[in-house]
């Protein structure tokens, strides 16, 4: 058993992320810990996440099965919310319920850091990855889908890029 620790000490990635180019270039100044992953949680994921100055938490997207929540620690990021934007500050939290269809992501466009905390669904047992098993995520402002399927003890990720064009991502 782990002894408490801070979380700044806990491994961190930078910019790591399933999205291929041009996409992938967005999230290169977000700093993820997974603090839920490092105690072995496996109800719930917690990360805390660092995102420079003109970096992005995700792509704007939805989740068809698993909720999020987020708290702000640190700085004023912009919640894009469907159509809608909102500059939030330290002790600002938001839940996005799963299967709203409503896309969502955290926008840096201070010249400050902003620290936050997000928790996410893992009521369903999977190898590694953070997704709820059979979760599909929206990208509607990029035409692009990602489908979960857990196939021979490897994730798959099916993402569509309009069209007939599509990319397999295989997690081991």
């Amino acid at each position: 058993m782990p002894s408490p620790i801070s979380a700044k000490s806990i491994p961190a990635t930078m910019g790591k992320t399933i999205y291929p180019e041009p996409y992938a270039a967005l999230v290169k100044g977000r700093l993820k810990r997974k603090l839920g992953e490092y105690f072995g949680l496996t109800n719930f994921g917690v990360n805390l996440t660092h995102l420079n100055p003109g970096a992005i938490s995700a792509l704007a997207h939805n989740h068809s099965k698993q909720d999020e929540f987020i708290l702000i620690l640190e700085g004023t990021p912009t919640l894009v919310l469907g159509k809608e934007e909102f500059v939030l500050h330290p002790g600002d939290c938001y839940g996005f319920k799963a299967g709203t269809g409503i896309a969502h992501q955290l926008v840096n466009r201070s010249e400050g850091n902003v620290t936050y905390l997000e928790i996410g669904d893992r009521a369903v047992p999977r190898l590694r990855r953070d997704r709820t098993q059979g979760d599909e995520v929206e990208y509607l402002n990029d035409d692009l889908i990602a489908r979960q399927k857990l196939i021979a003890s490897r994730e798959i990720y099916r993402t569509s890029f309009g069209g007939d064009n599509a990319f397999i991502f295989i997690v081991f």
